[in-house]
């Protein structure tokens, strides 16, 4: 769907922008992280990862956040598949609402979690992006 499309179809129906979100992912995500965010091993950790949204609870919108605006470079494990070198780019041709939505399909779709994440979450995050660091750190669960 082309970006007016999109706005014009926002602007109509209250909620319909967040629909976008799972158009977004197939444009900016699924090449890597496949369609459904089931990942592709040896490249790209699945997004459909229960444990990961569980450790994380309240704090999962900031690290999906952060992973938008700073990418992720690492080692990381996922369902005992380790994912080295990775090499996630930021996601910064995504508007912040943009980030928001495609954000939120991921957390709310994709792994049936209630929360949300805000255009004013993705904005401020962008303003100060966390260094990979802090984002391997948080996605422990410290």
């Amino acid at each position: 769907m082309n970006k007016i499309a999109t706005f014009i179809l926002a602007a109509a129906l209250p909620g319909a922008a967040f629909a976008d979100g799972a158009a977004l992912f197939a444009d900016n995500c699924a090449a890597c992280h496949a369609e459904g965010g089931v990942g592709t091993p040896g490249l790209a950790p699945p997004l459909v990862d229960a444990e990961l949204w569980t450790r994380l609870g309240p704090k999962a919108p900031d690290y999906i956040a952060g992973v938008l605006a700073s990418g992720l470079t690492g080692r990381i494990t996922v369902a005992g598949v380790d994912y080295i070198g990775l090499a996630m780019p930021e996601q910064t041709q995504l508007s912040p609402a943009e980030m928001a939505e495609v954000a939120s399909y991921v957390l709310q779709t994709l792994n049936g979690l209630a929360q949300p994440v805000t255009e004013e979450l993705t904005a401020a995050t962008l303003a100060t992006p966390p260094d990979h660091a802090a984002l391997r750190k948080l996605r422990k669960g410290e």
